[in-house]
């Protein structure tokens, strides 16, 4: 246990001895069980997001002893809420203010994945990809059934994602992902959902739909909580206490790493040094 709080020492970042070693402590002790679809886990551990914005250096802004936690990015262009005791269907909520002054908020449900939400937020700090993403390509790869041009479902039909851009209601265009109670032909009623507004980046977009759409499961552990009794749980291998730690930290490391990249990417080049002084000028001093 030594040699893991010294490696998470290196990381630098506002977390404690303590918070690290109960993050550990809670997966370890319990039984897991593989979930599937990952989609219908249930929001499982939210450390996962706010140990990860953490080691990106995100701080938490908000009252340190309310059950509400805000925080916000070293550069103050993002703010996330995350307000489990929120009256509203929306426990997280993302608010960004983009250097090009195009502002843009996200929002996503009680019974969303933490696994799958922090595919979004880690994805604020990683590079930008060569070419714009296509969302609907990346589901049809992993199998879901391409609805309409603007649409696609699980393979379940529990699980769409969507482009709305044709509002009658004076809404503006979004993307909108729900998970729903089955019922053929029909949505059914919601379990979860996730709204990104018209200016959200689309690779920011794409990072959640990946994690989404991707065919592994998530783990649980017995009697925590899913998002529908319809889930598939196999028993899992279970991790000591310390490979929890070790790949919880390497995880931390590494979004420390992306996001100190990040920074350095955003700043602006530096001046180019002044010439040396000719002899003329030189000799002109003295």
């Amino acid at each position: 246990m030594e040699r893991a709080f010294h490696h998470c020492g290196a990381l630098a970042v506002p977390l404690s001895e303590q918070q690290l070693a109960e993050f550990a402590s809670t997966h370890a002790w319990r039984t897991p069980f593989d979930i599937a679809p990952r989609y219908l886990a249930g929001p499982g551990d939210a450390r996962h997001v706010t140990h990860g914005l953490a080691a990106a250096g995100w701080i938490r802004t908000s009252d340190p002893l309310s059950p509400e936690i805000v925080l916000t990015s070293p550069d103050k262009r993002y703010r996330l809420q995350f307000a489990p005791q929120s009256a509203t269907s929306a426990w997280w909520r993302l608010w960004a203010e983009p250097t090009d002054g195009t502002s843009w908020y996200a929002e996503f449900g009680e019974l969303v994945p933490a696994e799958i939400l922090s595919a979004f937020t880690d994805a604020l700090t990683a590079p930008l990809p060569s070419e714009q993403p296509d969302l609907f390509r990346t589901l049809g790869w992993a199998g879901w059934v391409i609805d309409t041009p603007n649409s696609a479902f699980s393979l379940d039909g529990m699980c769409h994602v969507e482009l709305r851009t044709d509002l009658g209601d004076g809404s503006m265009p979004h993307w909108q992902v729900e998970t729903t109670e089955p019922a053929p032909g029909i949505l059914g009623a919601r379990i979860w959902h996730a709204t990104f507004d018209e200016h959200a980046p689309a690779h920011l977009v794409d990072a959640f739909v990946t994690s989404l759409a991707d065919p592994a499961p998530l783990q649980r552990g017995r009697y925590e909580r899913t998002a529908h009794h319809s889930v598939v749980a196999k028993p899992s291998r279970p991790l000591t206490r310390q490979q929890v730690l070790d790949a919880h930290t390497t995880r931390l490391d590494a979004l420390r790493t992306q996001a100190r990249a990040a920074r350095r990417r955003q700043q602006p080049a530096t001046t180019t040094a002044p010439a040396p002084p000719t002899s003329t000028s030189s000799a002109l001093r003295r």
